[in-house]
């Protein structure tokens, strides 16, 4: 399969608490979170560096961070990698704890 066939794609693996994305068949990355009370807690992002420079990190932020909210829950981000990613997209503030959500 040529590179540029090969597309992301980002998952919820409720079973291992993280989401993943996936570049053709190859895990490339995770994002790992944990879910009290309606919190989702991003507390760990990886993507493996032989797939650096593609924006797996970014889809995978992006994509992770949308289906939070889409389940009506809030965001925590206490990871470096998806907290550096909400401070560049404010328009997700009012799902973040710390940002438009106050505690």
């Amino acid at each position: 399969m040529s590179e540029q066939a090969l597309t992301a794609t980002v998952v919820r693996n409720d079973s291992q608490h993280r989401y993943e994305v996936w570049y053709g068949t190859a895990l490339a990355g995770f994002a790992e979170f944990r879910e009290p009370d309606n919190d989702t807690a991003f507390i760990h992002t990886e993507v493996d560096s032989e797939f650096g420079g593609k924006g797996l990190g970014s889809a995978l932020a992006h994509q992770a961070v949308e289906d939070v909210i889409a389940r009506g829950r809030v965001i925590v981000p206490r990871c470096a990698f998806i907290k550096s990613w909400l401070d560049k997209h404010p328009e997700y503030d009012e799902h973040v704890v710390g940002k438009g959500i106050r505690r």
